[in-house]
C-alpha cells in the first residue's frame, strides 16, 4: 500500500472513531523523517486538546491499526493537535475562518502575486475570496499552497 492509500484508509476508519470520542480529525499524514516512519494524526475539540487527549485517541487509532495491519514498515504513531497556525484544508476550517484574517500562499500567481493577506470573506467548492484593503481577490482552491489564518499576539 502506497503512502496515499495508507493516509486515506487511516482517515476512513479514523474519522468515526475520533468523532465518537468527542474530538475532530484535522488531517492525517505519514511521512519518512530520515530514515524512520511516521503516521501523524492531528485532532482538536473545541477549547483545544490536551495530553491526556492525544493519549486516549493514540490507544484506540493503534488498536484498530493492530487490527487492520495496513502499514508494512515500522512506524511511530504520533496524535497532537495543529497547533494555532493550523492550515485552512475543509469546509469545515474555512467556515471557522470567515471573518479573520489569513495568509495565503499560492503555486501560480493570481493577479501578479503569490501570497495573500486579508480577510477571508466568501468560498465555494472551487474558489476562496478575500478582501484586501484595496478589492477583493477570488483565488482558486486548487492554486492554494497554504492557508491559515494568522495569530496576533
Amino acid at each position: 500500500m502506497n503512502k496515499k492509500e495508507i493516509v486515506e484508509n487511516v482517515k476512513e476508519f479514523s474519522d468515526p472513531l475520533v468523532s465518537n470520542l468527542g474530538y475532530e480529525l484535522v488531517d492525517v499524514e505519514f511521512v519518512k523523517e530520515q530514515s524512520e516512519y511516521f503516521l501523524k494524526i492531528f485532532i482538536d475539540k473545541l477549547g483545544g486538546v490536551n495530553l491526556e487527549d492525544c493519549q486516549l485517541v493514540s490507544e484506540k487509532i493503534g488498536e484498530k491499526l493492530d487490527q487492520i495491519d495496513i502499514i508494512d514498515v515500522s512506524y511511530y504513531l504520533e496524535v497532537s493537535s495543529p497547533g494555532l497556525d493550523r492550515p485552512i484544508k475543509t469546509d469545515k476550517d474555512i467556515i471557522r475562518n470567515l471573518g479573520k484574517e489569513v495568509e495565503i500562499n499560492l503555486y501560480k500567481a493570481v493577479e501578479g502575486k503569490k501570497h495573500f493577506e486579508g480577510i477571508l470573506k466568501d468560498y465555494d467548492e472551487n474558489t476562496v475570496t478575500i478582501q484586501l484593503e484595496e478589492n477583493n481577490v477570488v483565488i482558486p482552491r486548487e492554486l492554494i499552497s497554504l492557508m491559515r489564518q494568522i495569530i496576533h499576539f
